[in-house]
């Protein structure tokens, strides 16, 4: 794969520990790559970057771990390639509904990628065995975890493939910076009610494995 931007220097932030094992395992070695575990949520996952982002010059920042997939759209085990970060749940309530921080003029809760790098890799991704999606991948603060709040958010939102906690705080932190930005997730289980017993953790973190694997390939 041949791209037209040369990164050196990549800087990958997950939440926790064992996402980071599994990147780390996925990229054998390649001193190009820092990973860190950034911790949980939008907050932990901006502060964390922003500390990195100072102290070193990344040439590309990615996010990368588990997700919930919504029903229909990403299945478990699959890998998801964000085509636009949103943060889902930045904005105000209103009495005709949600309304987002870009309706009310005070910012915005949507940070762009490259999507040249995107198409990439996500057909690398398929080239490679493995089932990859592209697609919006929402940020939320608390995570969806009922029937009607899935079906709340997949009406509001329904071009979204998955939900996380840090993406929006990663890319915010490489927006600032200056710096190019993915997000990259697993499917470990389907968005709406909390039903461990259906989660699949271990499998969503080896497609993150092989998934970055792939992503180490693209990027040579």
């Amino acid at each position: 794969m041949i791209l037209s931007q040369q990164y050196r220097s990549i800087l990958v932030v997950t939440s926790v520990d064992a996402e980071r094992d599994a990147v780390m395992r996925g990229i054998q070695g390649d001193e190009r790559f820092t990973v860190i575990a950034g911790g949980v949520g939008p907050a932990a996952a901006a502060a964390s970057t922003a500390r990195e982002l100072a102290c070193a010059d990344y040439d590309l920042v990615i996010c990368a771990g588990i997700c919930g997939g919504f029903v229909g759209q990403a299945e478990i085990g699959s890998l998801v390639v964000a085509t636009e970060i949103i943060c889902a749940d930045l904005g105000a309530e209103t009495p005709e509904g949600f309304c987002s921080v870009d309706e009310l003029g005070f910012g915005s809760a949507k940070v762009s990628v490259d999507q040249e790098l995107v198409e990439q890799l996500t057909n690398s991704m398929k080239a490679a065995g493995l089932v990859a999606k592209k697609g919006i991948v929402l940020t939320l603060s608390t995570v969806t975890g009922t029937a009607e709040t899935a079906a709340a958010l997949a009406q509001r939102m329904p071009d979204a493939l998955a939900e996380a906690m840090e993406g929006y705080g990663v890319a915010t932190a490489a927006q600032a910076a200056r710096r190019p930005v993915l997000e990259i997730r697993t499917v470990s289980n389907a968005i709406g009610p909390r039903d461990k017993s259906a989660w699949r953790i271990k499998d969503a973190l080896e497609s993150l494995e092989k998934g970055s694997s792939v992503l180490r390939e693209v990027l040579s």
